[in-house]
């Protein structure tokens, strides 16, 4: 049977509990009640991503995300979506840089078919992966690159400020979404070796949140993945260790049909779960997070050589973070222009560090959104076993708010002066050409909201 510990609410984490398990196969088990709402949420994170890929295979770990959801041994086809949506629940499931995961929020009485589901297909999908599978999936990939990648405004933007910002060969170079060749030359041997290696349960953390009671949890857990054998053999990924800061400004110029001007840059930044890293996201919230950020104010309100400004933060834990610069110009201002006034502010920021008031609005803010991922149970899940993949202990989610309140403002000025410099950055400079009908396909402020809402999700 699995082990466990008694639930005890820590300092610092608003009450909420989390008690840890193990399967005799490996399979991490995480388990936090909150009857508050009669529902339930799965998470269950594969500790592999785009950074475990080599050359020639990328895209493999976002093109078995999809196989994933196309049959198993004792569920056909569409039926993991059937089953569920029927049920009253959703699903989906997401591939970074650093794991891919699949998660449901169930009614609570639904909770065991949620659970058999993804036994069944961690135990089961080789027998279901075939051919026909395999080319269906890998044409919904390619289309979900061009319509999200290739053919939108900015598409691409993410794509190449990352082969920028991390050099030729490491893993963080390509991002999950791979490129056209590589998911052509994908075969079905390659998928099958792929599942082999890293569709184990003893390279995964299952996290279920809700309205649950624990014992029959782990009853029904033991019962439908304690069969799932376990394997060793994975690779560990390549290192991703670089300096601090790039050492020069990289910069390439980007000729497309795009809306407006667009000048982007990432900043390499501390490693995601350090003091630092939160002392970074705290100085990019107030240079860049919102209307009320000094980026917003000096671009967009008072010089108005803005539509769009925007600064924040792609955590990362086996490589640098990466601060994200995101400026939409307005009219015909040149980006020179832009450039000259964010390096203006970033100095100011570097020299003088936040005012007590940015750093109470700043820590507001990233307190506001990490208890809105904590209150629900399908955001707390997926914390849960970030935590416990990226860093070995999920009860570090349960804590997380009070490490950002506990960075000082002289922190925050450490890491602007250190890292947002001009030779610490990669640049992307985006020149609109016009199209053969000389007219923009779509408004600046809706290709603004396009492109920030796509470098979350491929950040994702």
């Amino acid at each position: 049977m699995p082990m466990g510990h008694t639930a005890t609410a820590q300092a610092g984490s608003g009450g909420l509990t989390a008690t840890e398990h193990r399967l005799a196969n490996g399979l991490r088990v995480v388990l936090s009640e909150d009857h508050l709402t009669p529902v339930a949420a799965v998470c269950l994170w594969y500790d592999v991503g785009s950074r475990h890929e080599v050359k020639g295979r990328t895209g493999l770990a976002h093109l078995f995300e999809h196989l994933m959801f196309q049959g198993s041994a004792q569920v056909k086809g569409n039926g993991h979506f059937e089953f569920v949506q029927g049920a009253g629940g959703s699903l989906n499931g997401t591939t970074s840089f650093e794991r891919t995961n699949y998660f449901e929020t169930m009614p609570a009485h639904q909770l065991e078919l949620a659970l058999w589901l993804e036994a069944d297909r961690m135990g089961s999908l080789l027998s279901a992966l075939d051919d026909e599978s395999m080319e269906n999936q890998r044409d919904v990939v390619k289309n979900e690159r061009r319509q999200r990648y290739d053919n939108v405004p900015y598409g691409t933007a993410f794509e190449k400020l990352t082969a920028l910002a991390y050099p030729e060969g490491h893993p963080y170079h390509h991002t999950p979404i791979g490129s056209m060749a590589d998911l052509d030359a994908a075969t079905l041997e390659d998928a099958r070796a792929f599942f082999r290696t890293y569709y184990a349960p003893n390279n995964a953390v299952l996290s279920v949140v809700g309205d649950i009671d624990p014992e029959q949890t782990l009853a029904w857990i033991e019962k439908y993945f304690g069969s799932v054998a376990g394997h060793d053999g994975k690779p560990a990924p390549r290192d991703g260790t670089l300096p601090e800061t790039i050492g020069e400004q990289l910069r390439e110029v980007v000729e497309e049909e795009v809306p407006a001007r667009a000048l982007m840059a990432a900043y390499r930044l501390p490693h995601d779960g350090t003091r630092a890293c939160d002392a970074a996201d705290l100085a990019l919230t107030v240079l860049g997070g919102g209307e009320s950020s000094r980026l917003y104010n000096r671009l967009v309100r008072r010089d108005r050589t803005a539509v769009a400004a925007g600064f924040g933060l792609l955590r990362l834990a086996g490589a640098p973070s990466l601060g994200w610069l995101d400026v939409k110009t307005s009219g015909d201002v040149e980006v020179p222009v832009i450039e000259t006034a964010i390096d203006e502010e970033l100095a100011r920021f570097a020299e003088e560090g936040p005012t007590a008031e940015e750093m109470e609005r700043a820590q507001a803010q990233l307190e506001r959104e990490w208890l809105d991922r904590l209150g629900t149970v399908s955001g707390r899940a997926d914390e849960l076993c970030r935590y416990a993949v990226l860093f070995g202990d999920p009860q570090l989610a349960l804590t997380a708010v009070q490490r950002v309140l506990d960075v000082t403002a002289e922190e925050v000025q450490e890491v602007a002066k250190a890292r947002l410099r001009p030779d610490n950055r990669a640049v992307l400079v985006y020149e609109p050409v016009a199209d053969e009908a000389g007219e923009d396909a779509d408004t600046i402020e809706d290709t603004a909201a396009a492109a920030t809402n796509e470098n979350e999700e491929a950040a994702k």
